[in-house]
């Protein structure tokens, strides 16, 4: 099975949750392009089988859902008119008329066999135990266009997660060829163009009266095509921004400062870039706890986080970034160990590594995929740990790389790959549970405070379980297993429009500006 972790831009990890934004104002303009830069190539499109952020947002112009969610966190209509849920079932009733892209009616029974097939761990989706439990099963009664879901395990968030599943038609149920193309889908867009690598062309469907709540299809403004082009490199397309020749793009690195300085609208997204894990695999320093501290201990990581976001960014307070966070409060800042070196050395001594006799050697992973401030960060994080006598070792890695080091080779030992969440149960299979390459359960982690917390809270529908949440993220910072320590506050700088931002750009959000 592929896996992937979440990283910012090219690949990031972002499922279910709702965080907004919007801007640009200005008289509305009819039949324009929306243009829209991507970090990488989002390879298959099909829905239920990539966690790629340039393949979902794709996938979020092309695949409706069952229910939106406003900013603040109000879940509205979609393909749904209708809905109930607790922790275990859930029901949905299919708004009339929903049709796919080729015209043929959306049922119910299509809307359960998106469901069965997420929820079936034969068929190895990674939303499945993200946004699924596994084992997870759905029943359709076409009389009353309803879809009753039984959720494999308590959900506390069976709602959102289960209503918000990109929902994909009959056909590409029958042949997910169709689905790797972008075809047979239920959303605002149909797929019109695809060149690999370069860009991908949607056409407005102008039947698509499916939006969340109360959205009409003959509003002014929508745009009648999106480009999606895929330009890796944030100065290139900072500059087709400027010459108009891209409407959107989100720039994460130092060349957002041209942006500001002309005060180029944008709509900004806090995510979780400054993130360590450990390797706790059987052999490893990182499976001793104070080894763990102790490296933590050496590191100032205020200013390791103001050198990773150029000074922009803010201390993490929780693993969930993505607003409205259903469960506030601060999680990080007083499980985190005091900044320390001589208390580190000392600690790594007692533990049984000395940098005369025994020193401790530690390969640092480095995404190259999160900007020029990622290499910045990696070597100062190497020269801290150098000063109390580890020997680190920096292995950059692009994505692909990333995905075959943390869930296939396992060689690595500290990880700065972040995972960007918008639920706090979504951490739950990333911090417990199977280990690759059966589970994403890259760190190894056996946490049973954090496995005692997430059983608990999953018993409570929605904020009814956030102390157990907050309690069960607090058990992994405290442990040094994994931690987030900084958030950035990347935007998505827009010219010539305005939209609202969640875990991608809201299709149905999109108005197109006359000036």
């Amino acid at each position: 099975m592929k896996r992937t972790v979440a990283l910012l831009a090219a690949s990031t990890l972002v499922v279910a949750g709702c965080g907004s934004g919007s801007t640009g104002s200005g008289g509305l303009a009819e039949g324009r392009t929306f243009t829209l830069s991507v970090g990488a190539d989002p390879g298959s499109l099909d829905p239920a089988l990539t966690v790629l952020s340039s393949a979902r947002q794709v996938g979020r112009f092309l695949y409706g859902r069952l229910v939106g969610r406003t900013s603040s966190g109000e879940i509205v209509s979609a393909l749904a008119e209708k809905w109930d849920a607790d922790v275990t079932k859930a029901t949905f009733t299919l708004r009339s008329g929903v049709t796919c892209a080729d015209g043929t009616p959306l049922t119910a029974a299509d809307v359960a066999a998106n469901i069965n097939f997420v929820g079936d761990p034969q068929n190895k989706s990674p939303l499945a135990g993200l946004q699924v439990a596994p084992g997870t099963t759905a029943t359709a009664d076409e009389a009353t266009r309803t879809i009753t879901v039984t959720s494999g395990a308590p959900d506390a968030f069976l709602l959102t997660n289960v209503g918000t599943l990109p929902i994909v038609c009959a056909k590409g149920m029958a042949d997910r060829s169709l689905l790797a193309k972008g075809e047979q889908g239920t959303g605002m867009f149909t797929i019109s163009e695809i060149v690999p690598n370069d860009h991908y062309t949607l056409t407005r469907r102008k039947d698509f009266a499916w939006g969340p709540g109360d959205w009409k299809k003959d509003q002014q403004g929508l745009p009648d095509k999106v480009v999606l082009r895929v330009i890796p490199n944030e100065t290139t397309a900072v500059n087709l921004l400027l010459s108009g020749q891209l409407t959107a793009a989100m720039v994460a690195g130092p060349d957002q400062e041209r942006l500001l300085a002309q005060k180029v609208d944008h709509v900004d997204y806090a995510t979780p870039l400054g993130m360590l894990g450990f390797n706790h695999a059987d052999g490893l320093p990182g499976k001793d706890p104070a080894v763990r501290k102790a490296l933590l201990q050496a590191l100032d990581l205020a200013q390791v986080g103001k050198v990773l976001t150029s000074g922009k960014g803010r201390p993490s307070q929780s693993f969930v970034t993505v607003e409205p966070r259903p469960c506030t409060g601060d999680n990080v800042t007083a499980n985190l160990p005091k900044h320390d070196k001589a208390a580190a050395e000392n600690a790594l001594k007692a533990a049984g590594w000395s940098k005369d006799t025994r020193p401790l050697t530690i390969r640092l992973m480095q995404p190259t995929v999160l900007g020029p401030t990622l290499t910045a960060t990696a070597e100062l994080i190497q020269k801290a740990w150098q000063e109390i006598g580890v020997q680190v070792t920096i292995q950059p890695v692009d994505a692909a790389g990333l995905n075959q080091t943390l869930f296939g080779t396992g060689a690595w030992d500290v990880s700065m790959a972040p995972v960007t969440l918008g639920l706090p149960s979504q951490l739950v299979p990333f911090a417990s549970g199977p280990v690759p390459p059966q589970g994403v359960n890259f760190n190894h982690i056996t946490n049973p405070e954090f496995e005692e917390q997430t059983k608990i809270a999953a018993t409570k529908a929605g904020s009814a379980g956030c102390e157990n949440w907050n309690r069960a993220e607090a058990a992994l910072v405290k442990n040094a297993d994994l931690l987030p320590y900084f958030d950035a506050v990347v935007p998505t700088f827009v010219k010539g429009a305005r939209f609202t931002l969640d875990e991608s750009i809201d299709p149905t959000s999109i108005r197109m500006l006359a000036s």
